[in-house]
């Protein structure tokens, strides 16, 4: 019997020839992510590291990101010790506030590669799937663990099969692709299963292919993952990685799985997922009166530079309903370089958006975006809970970045086939 792409990619980092679903191995991953929460984890283990030190200087992927810059005392402390950790352990790979989003960060610097094994302190760390890794989220005791030993267990998931068929139509985009599937399965439709995504995905780029692995998390998966095919080759040789540097995995053609899922997607419109939980999702036309105060374009799910192009197109001599604030948050310092030299940002400024720094702020409630109470906020972020954006009586509806900009525009929730370009 065959192996699917987690059995056969947990067999390789667990020394085995084939592993089972339900198995526990033990692993040690090329790299573990941290980013603000680093200051947590490394003050469970203070003593330890005192004694041993880490494991290893270029495990570690340190991203500050969560709030940048800091807003209070106490996280700019936070970002102190994280600092000072870094200097004394000599940690290769740190990313300081300013170069963006963790995910977009490891994927940006080539440090995610297809076949891979990637764990971090951070749930949406399944998005490196987009490149053939096997990437997801552990908690901060298994981290704190990992810093020292370079090594921890995983149970080998489950596997389903998604096969993704036809050709998208205009205004329907990767978003729309995965809250349609995590309104179809349920947010726990996946839980502890590996999801691979099959058939006609040629259509979609690693920057979408990074949009719905970001989101395989909020349907319960332990991981997404994309094939290795020619869209993930052109993207690695854009970042200047070569091909010796990485080993694709492929899953066998008779590998079982434990369900295989089929999707038309000439038959996905734009959708959107209302308050209070991911997976309820509807058409964008069946709540066309629903009045919003916040738009929000960014966060690692839709922060990058195809994401502003829609919503600028969109955008472009026009100006924004005067009820609303639009966000505008990069993912990455590169993808607001990239924005800015080619003018893809102007319009959305000029239209009347407000730019924030490469980070998470808003999509948490961090800062700089927290809402009000009864206000309600469209957003191309990953996650709609109750006080997920600061202020439980607020409500926030999730979208593509062309939704977001069509309803930045009216003031109220809208198809963006309805507007003209």
């Amino acid at each position: 019997m065959g192996m699917t792409f987690a059995e056969k990619i947990l067999a390789k980092y667990s020394g085995k020839k084939e592993t089972m679903p339900g198995e526990i191995v033990t692993v040690k991953p090329d790299h573990l992510l941290t980013h603000d929460n680093t200051a947590a984890i490394i003050q469970k283990i203070k003593e330890e590291l005192e004694r041993h030190g880490v494991f290893s200087s270029d495990l570690s992927i340190i991203v500050i990101d969560h709030v940048v810059p800091a807003s209070s005392e106490k996280t700019a402390d936070n970002h102190k010790k994280i600092r000072e950790f870094v200097k004394k352990y000599h940690i290769t790979h740190f990313f300081d506030a300013g170069n963006g989003i963790c995910h977009q960060v490891v994927v940006e610097k080539g440090l995610a590669l297809p076949g891979s094994l990637i764990l971090g302190s951070d749930s949406h760390t399944c998005s490196y799937g987009a490149v053939n890794a096997f990437s997801t989220g552990i908690d901060r005791t298994e981290a704190a663990s990992l810093l020292l030993t370079g090594e921890t267990w995983l149970k080998v998931p489950q596997s389903i099969k998604m096969i993704l068929k036809g050709k998208l139509s205009d205004n329907v985009y990767a978003k729309d692709v995965i809250l349609y599937i995590i309104g179809d399965i349920t947010a726990s439709g996946a839980t502890y299963c590996s999801v691979e995504f099959h058939g006609d995905i040629s259509q979609f780029s690693i920057e979408d292919r990074f949009t719905m692995a970001n989101m395989g998390v909020e349907m319960g998966a332990k991981n997404a993952v994309f094939p290795f095919d020619d869209i993930t080759r052109g993207y690695l040789d854009s970042i200047g990685v070569p091909s010796s540097a990485y080993s694709p995995v492929y899953p066998d053609e008779d590998a079982s799985y434990m369900e295989i899922l089929e999707y038309n997607l000439d038959e996905i419109e734009p959708m959107v997922a209302c308050p209070h939980t991911v997976d309820n999702v509807k058409p964008v036309k069946d709540l066309e009166d629903i009045d919003i105060q916040q738009c929000l374009i960014g966060t690692c799910t839709n922060g990058r530079y195809s994401d502003f192009q829609v919503a600028a197109k969109i955008l472009k001599d026009k100006k924004i309903h005067p009820d609303v604030r639009l966000l505008l948050l990069p993912a990455s310092k590169s993808v607001l370089e990239k924005t800015l030299e080619t003018g893809v940002m102007q319009p959305l400024i000029e239209a009347g958006g407000i730019l924030l720094p490469p980070g998470c702020g808003p999509c948490l409630g961090a800062h700089q975006g927290v809402l009000a109470p009864g206000e309600r906020c469209i957003s191309t972020a990953n996650r709609n809970f109750k006080g997920r954006m600061g202020s439980k009586e607020a409500e926030i509806y999730l979208a593509s970045p062309a939704t977001v900009a069509a309803s930045a525009l009216y003031g109220r929730i809208t198809d963006p086939r309805e507007v003209d370009l």
